[in-house]
């Protein structure tokens, strides 16, 4: 069940939730580029999340999460549409990254990653009609997830807990939340909160290892015992990056052929390597012929070479 991202719901109670577990995704994403070890570990969370915030709201078209600080890691970029294609990247200084101790707590590690005065931003751009949304908030806490539960309590106004986790292997991430009122059950608010209260303490009940290991089902058995749930066969997310032969062809070909074959003459060769997954394109010679040619416009490309 990796690669997936499930709903549930507590039966009768104003309370939902969401789960992600990513294997293949959280792999391919990282096949042309490395990073190092806290910021491998910040990048899984921040995809697990963007892919939880996919999950929450309700839209057609893509979701960018962004961080951006003045700390060790100056951007970090995870978008997911909304049938969840994925795709992240972060931007980091290497020599304040080598820096860091190995043992660093996880909350002053957090804020030395992010920096002070660090902002996270989300925008979804609808495919219809090219409308736009965006929330900024500052980046709280000693984590991640509690940046994410600022921006649900200041932009949806949803009462909501987080906990994501990452590790070279896995990303994975536990989403639950407050629905506005008592969602038309008949509830009083002293037992709709009463639920509330214990969906918190439950989700405090799970560790990052138990997210990135046990079954779902499992999970949720651990940490909400007293409360009935119903689980949802939810979607898979897959790893997609915009980036292509055709893509490709094309900005060089509006680079003009002349700088083409400049920089052909230069290295032996043109390479465009894209910003977000780092995936290698290689021109030779007869590549760039071909891109030039009359008949390139009825090409898909040259060929893609790793």
């Amino acid at each position: 069940m990796d690669d997936r991202v499930r709903r549930f719901i507590f039966e009768r109670q104003p309370v939902r939730g969401h789960w992600v577990r990513l294997e293949s995704a959280w792999r391919d994403l990282r096949a042309h580029g490395h990073y190092p070890r806290p910021v491998e570990r910040l990048l899984g969370e921040a995809v697990a999340a963007v892919v939880l915030l996919a999950a929450s709201l309700k839209f057609h078209g893509t979701l960018t999460f962004q961080l951006q600080g003045n700390g060790a890691v100056r951007l970090l970029v995870a978008q997911c549409t909304h049938d969840f294609r994925l795709r992240a990247l972060a931007r980091f200084d290497e020599q304040a990254i080598a820096a860091l101790p190995a043992d660093a707590p996880r909350g002053p590690l957090f804020r030395t990653l992010v920096g002070a005065g660090g902002r996270l931003t989300v925008t979804i751009e609808a495919d219809e009609k090219g409308a736009r949304y965006q929330g900024v908030v500052p980046l709280e806490g000693g984590s991640l997830a509690e940046s994410l539960e600022a921006y649900f309590a200041t932009s949806e106004q949803l009462p909501t807990r987080v906990v994501l986790a990452a590790d070279s292997a896995r990303g994975a991430g536990l989403l639950v939340q407050k629905l506005p009122g008592t969602g038309g059950l008949g509830l009083g608010e002293e037992e709709s909160n009463a639920a509330w209260q214990g969906a918190q303490r439950g989700i405090r009940r799970l560790g990052e290892a138990e997210l990135l290991e046990h079954p779902m089902e499992e999970l949720l058995a651990r940490a909400f015992s007293e409360h009935d749930l119903r689980i949802f066969r939810g979607a898979p997310v897959h790893f997609e990056c915009r980036c292509g032969e055709g893509r490709v062809a094309g900005l060089l070909r509006a680079l003009g052929e002349e700088e083409v074959r400049d920089v052909l003459r230069e290295q032996g060769s043109v390479t465009v390597t894209c910003e977000f997954c780092r995936r290698p394109y290689r021109f030779g010679a007869a590549d760039v012929d071909a891109l030039f040619s009359t008949a390139a416009s009825t090409r898909s490309g040259p060929r893609e070479i790793h």
